[in-house]
């Protein structure tokens, strides 16, 4: 196993950031998790377990919990962005002055922003500046990741050295990594799948079964290529991990957010109850939004991502959005 990062400074004290957080600090690496919220850092200082996001797992002496943004970056080897999507541009907003532009940052959200149609490596530029990006994404339940569960992610960059730093830095024996240069493609993929992964669940919600499912999953992968695509990502990327790789797993786990979140709306429950009873952030209802919009600027078909919209946000009945996936036009596959 290749030598641990020096420091890492991580940003987001949720399920993803504890995860990262437990992994680094497993490898020997000296971790700082800087949270929003002061009160949640100080039950994380007193508990030494983030019972809200990820119970079960103790947080070892070694990582440092902080949240004033002063204390955050201890000249870190490297800095995990592990803040949802549509919080990104508040949270990093409080770092323009602090941050170090020439650290890596990888970012570990799945989504595009509402109004912006940005990734989240964009994001973070936006608000501070040219710096070094790199993004990991792939099939990678939280809890599984924390229970030491074989896993393989993808870590991609427009900078391939960037991208190996990230593969030598993370890489366990049972968290495996590997490298791309298409960063749009790959945050694509992460953040259209739980757009998909919603639809799988409402389809759970309303026992279409196991055959809808299947084809829910392979066409929704087509959606998902045609617009990364339409946006110069390569389709080889769809063809891996961060593609069909991270759709399946979010699709079937019993655990996943939006998956789950999508079983609640098609048993009845509206986009909004789900939000107010969850206590993580469900990013595949707002990405919604900013996909449809990417693929009606980028005149891209995605009938099932328009059929998740119309059940989210206009109150159509998912067997009625279902009906007119089943009955649209006949064509070849």
């Amino acid at each position: 196993m290749p030598p641990p990062l020096a420091h890492v400074s991580i940003i987001g004290d949720g399920a993803m950031g504890t995860v990262c957080a437990l992994l680094l600090a497993r490898r020997g690496t000296s971790v700082t998790l800087w949270g929003a919220f002061p009160e949640h850092i100080t039950t994380l200082q007193k508990d030494r377990e983030n019972k809200r996001f990820l119970p079960g797992h103790p947080l070892p002496e070694s990582i440092k919990l902080v949240s004033e943004p002063s204390l955050a970056f201890d000249d870190p080897t490297l800095i995990v962005s592990a803040v949802p999507c549509q919080y990104i541009r508040s949270v990093w907003q409080r770092f323009t002055e602090c941050v170090p532009r020439a650290v890596p940052i990888v970012s570990v959200a799945k989504g595009i922003e509402v109004g912006t149609l940005l990734r989240p490596t964009a994001i973070i530029a936006d608000c501070i500046g040219e710096v070094p990006l790199v993004c990991l994404s792939g099939p990678s339940i939280g809890p599984e990741v924390a229970m030491m569960k074989p896993t393989s992610v993808v870590a991609a960059s427009e900078d391939e050295a960037l991208a190996k730093l990230v593969q030598s830095g993370f890489s366990t024996s049972y968290f495996r990594v590997y490298t791309s240069r298409d960063l749009v493609g790959v945050e694509l993929a992460g953040a259209v799948k739980n757009v998909i992964a919603l639809a799988a669940g409402i389809g759970d919600g309303i026992e279409a079964g196991d055959n809808a499912k299947a084809a829910l999953v392979t066409r929704g992968l087509v959606e998902i290529t045609r617009l990364g695509v339409a946006l110069g990502a390569s389709p080889d990327t769809y063809r891996g991990l961060a593609g069909v790789g991270d759709l399946i797993t979010t699709c079937v786990s019993k655990i996943g957010r939006n998956r789950s979140a999508g079983e609640r709306i098609g048993r009845g429950a509206t986009a909004d109850e789900v939000i107010a009873s969850t206590p993580s952030v469900i990013e595949g209802i707002p990405t919604t939004r900013s996909v449809l919009e990417l693929a009606r600027r980028h005149n891209v078909e995605m009938p099932i991502v328009s059929g998740v919209a119309s059940v989210l946000f206009e109150g159509r009945r998912p067997a009625d959005a279902i009906n007119e996936l089943m009955t649209r036009r006949l064509h070849g596959e």
